[in-house]
This record gives structure tokens, sequence and C-alpha cells, in this order.
């Protein structure tokens, strides 16, 4: 880890992250959670403040930046549900097959290195009957856009710590054998390249 990835770059995320426009994303989606969740890419715990508590059993929160969870532990603790930091990659998520009964990931799909094995462990750590709640920026539907997505998207990738502008969201959660059972796609910023959001829910197929 170089000196930006490990002293600006969580600074970044956090302060992009906590833009007024994807708060009410988060919202939107987080207060649906219950049970023992696990979240994937908790980063900095700027979804703690959405919980629904009372229907929290407990929280496990994924995340492989030791910076971001250090700003997380500090929210966790002023918190009235059992907040527990797992600090590893969503590529290998240490918790037993059918133990958890919600997966949230928000924006984090996009800078994980392989998505697909990604999705596939949440898969697996899900209970039967249980969600993924999901709430993305991703691949957009306008071809102008989209052009520009797959074209800054290199340079991107590198000055965002692995974010990357143009995952098909949606085809990578059906395709990891999820169905999705709500999903809305929509500009949620005028910057269009960064901007196109799916939000959604999605259980076991």
């Amino acid at each position: 880890m170089n000196w930006y990835e490990k002293n600006i770059l969580p600074k970044l995320i956090h302060w992009a992250c906590s833009q007024k426009n994807i708060e009410r994303q988060r919202n939107a989606i987080v207060p649906l959670a219950q049970g023992r969740v696990l979240e994937v890419g908790i980063g900095s715990g700027l979804n703690l403040p959405f919980f629904d508590y009372s229907k929290v059993e407990c929280l496990w929160g994924l995340e492989p930046s030791q910076q971001l969870i250090g700003t997380a532990q500090k929210k966790a603790a002023q918190v009235p549900i059992d907040v527990r930091f797992l600090g590893v990659p969503g590529e290998d998520i240490p918790l037993d097959s059918n133990s958890m009964d919600t997966v949230l990931l928000t924006y984090t799909l996009c800078s994980i290195l392989d998505a697909k094995k990604a999705l596939s462990e949440m898969r697996r750590v899900l209970k039967p009957g249980g969600m993924l709640l999901f709430c993305e920026h991703g691949k957009a539907p306008d071809e102008t856009v989209r052009f520009w997505q797959d074209r800054i998207n290199p340079v991107w990738k590198k000055a965002a710590g692995g974010c990357n502008l143009n995952r098909p969201i949606s085809t990578l959660i059906t395709e990891a054998g999820f169905e999705i059972k709500f999903l809305k796609q929509e500009y949620n910023s005028s910057v269009k390249i960064v901007g196109y959001t799916y939000r959604g829910v999605a259980v076991i197929d």
C-alpha cells in the first residue's frame, strides 16, 4: 500500500460517499436489513445511522481497509447494536454457510477485485429466504454515457482505489444465482458517468 492509498484515498472515499444524494439512497435501502446482517464493505460506517436497530440482531462489517475500519469502530461504539468487524476482502467471507438473514451491499461492488466470486460468497452465507440488499453505481443505459465510462475507467480505477464505473450491477447479481425482487435504476447525480444507480432487493433463486 503506497502513501496515497494509506493517507489520502480513505478520506476521499469517505467524502465522496457522504454526499446528500448518496445518503438518500442509503436511507431507502439500509432500514430493510433485519436479523443477522453482513455488510460487505462497511467502509467508514456511513450506513450505521440508517439501520432500524429494532430489527437487527447483530451486524458483521466486512472491510479490508484498516484505516476505514478505525473510523467505523468509533461510530459503531455509538449505536445500540452489536457490530463485529471482519478485516478481509469480500471474496473470502469467514462466516458459516446459511448463517446470515441479510447481506447489505452499498457502493462496494464497483471496487471488489473479483465481483463474481464475492457475490458467490454472499450467496453462500445467506440463509434460505434471506435478502441481498444492494445500492450500487454502475453501467449506464445511455450509449454516450457508456462510451465515456469505458474510456475513463482505466484511469479512474487507478485513482479511485479500484472503483469501476461500468460494471453491469443487476446482471452480475442475477448471474450469481440471485433473483431480483425489486429494482430501481436511475441517475442519482448530474455527473452521469458516476451517477447511474442500481438499488434493489434480491433473494436466492
